[in-house]
């Protein structure tokens, strides 16, 4: 729109000095001005448009507490980045592999020290398949850039850790560690009895034999079969010296689905000290966190027996890894299902404990199938690969897998 000037009523190209000093309205070729430069109309207009502007300057530039989760990158562990293969074996002899075992994980948008815009928030909320939630529920509070990536790549090593080791016991290696108490749970049997530094070496459950601790897996499966409240003789070192620490054991926490694993715990961290009879190494950045492990230690078994495990099939998944083999529950499962589904897998594996999120929320297209341990994993990816994927338990309610 042109706005509506003065008009003249004399010559067409040309104003005389008359022209200026003449009264308006004249009739000897003064300007007649008979009305605003800009109508109200206009005006409107270009004060609205403005206000827009600034609207979406506010909405690209402004900063606000919140995350945007969205499906993140999925990377095969039996593959090369830039000529290195992910998993490296070292002292023990490898198979060629083939198909896809990946990993799966969830972008997030907003940590300490890159907050996310509102435009960024306003198209997660629109999008269905980005999350948005506060900061804090993702970060917590006082979090820096650097103490958010030193967690998270501590965690990534951890699962590495627990990754070998549970894939080596599972191909009936012996995998010999110290486990050093690191903390107790508060509120505990264990909180006070154990000091962070004592060694276990024992464990005795009320009316029970004494059982040799030289493994995660043997603390663990004699917990597996202990009710708990049960006073348990815990033998440890402790500075040097030998002693043994009656411990109350607690119940498992529940899971997400409200189930409670049989069986109890001591309520305390451990860190263990692994003795490796294979050189196991990992090449993957900027990828942290724990629920790898599952995905890892499908890897390094493929890796470590004869044959293509997934008969060439793509398979992703996810699932963090305890030294005993025990696959737990993860975060952000519905948009690693996507990303799964995105970058070309059809079959995913489950934490058994996340069942309660992926019910309703399987992408078309892709099959999953639930896991509680490694050796259910190990089979589960055989069975897809020998074309029998049909048979195995999945999260969908009412619902089979079909090859």
């Amino acid at each position: 729109m042109i706005a509506q000037g003065p008009r003249r009523t004399g010559h067409p190209d040309t104003v005389g000095p008359t022209d200026v000093l003449a009264g308006p309205g004249g009739t000897d070729g003064s300007v007649a001005d008979d009305g605003p430069l800009l109508s109200r109309r206009s005006l409107t207009l270009v004060v609205s448009g403005a206000l827009v502007v600034v609207l979406v300057l506010v909405m690209v530039l402004l900063p606000l507490p919140y995350a945007v989760e969205g499906p993140g990158p999925t990377v095969n562990t039996l593959a090369e980045i830039d000529g290195k293969p992910i998993i490296t074996v070292k002292g023990a002899e490898t198979y060629p592999t083939g198909g896809e075992l990946r990993l799966t994980t969830v972008s997030v948008l907003g940590g300490p020290g890159h907050p996310v815009t509102a435009a960024r928030v306003l198209a997660g909320w629109l999008s269905s398949s980005a999350v948005v939630l506060p900061r804090e529920a993702v970060f917590p509070e006082g979090s820096t850039r650097e103490s958010v990536d030193k967690e998270s790549s501590a965690q990534m090593t951890s699962s590495q850790t627990n990754a070998t080791v549970a894939a080596l016991e599972e191909l009936g290696y012996d995998v010999p560690m110290v486990l050093t108490v690191d903390g107790t749970a508060p509120g505990s049997g264990a909180e006070g009895a154990l000091l962070r530094g004592d060694v276990i070496t024992s464990v005795r459950p009320d009316g029970a034999g004494t059982t040799q601790v030289r493994t995660f897996s043997e603390l663990a499966a004699v917990l597996a079969t202990t009710a708990a409240g049960t006073t348990v003789a815990v033998g440890v070192e402790r500075d040097g010296e030998p002693r043994t620490v009656d411990i109350t054991t607690i119940a498992h926490p529940r899971t997400g689905d409200g189930h409670e694993p049989a069986g109890s715990i001591l309520g305390v961290r451990l860190v263990p000290d692994v003795t490796l009879p294979v050189d196991i190494s990992f090449d993957i950045d900027n990828i942290g966190g724990p629920s790898a492990g599952t995905m890892f230690a499908l890897g390094i078994i493929d890796t470590l027996t004869p044959g293509e495990m997934t008969g060439g099939k793509a398979i992703a998944g996810t699932g963090t890894m305890d030294l005993s083999g025990t696959v737990g529950p993860i975060g952000g499962i519905q948009l690693k299902l996507i990303g799964a589904e995105r970058d070309g897998a059809r079959w995913f594996l489950a934490p058994a404990d996340n069942c309660a999120e992926v019910v309703g929320h399987v992408p078309d297209g892709l099959h999953v199938v639930k896991v509680a341990t490694l050796a259910e994993a190990r089979d589960a990816v055989e069975a897809i690969g020998a074309g029998e994927g049909g048979e195995l338990p999945t999260c969908t309610a009412g619902r089979r897998a079909a090859e």
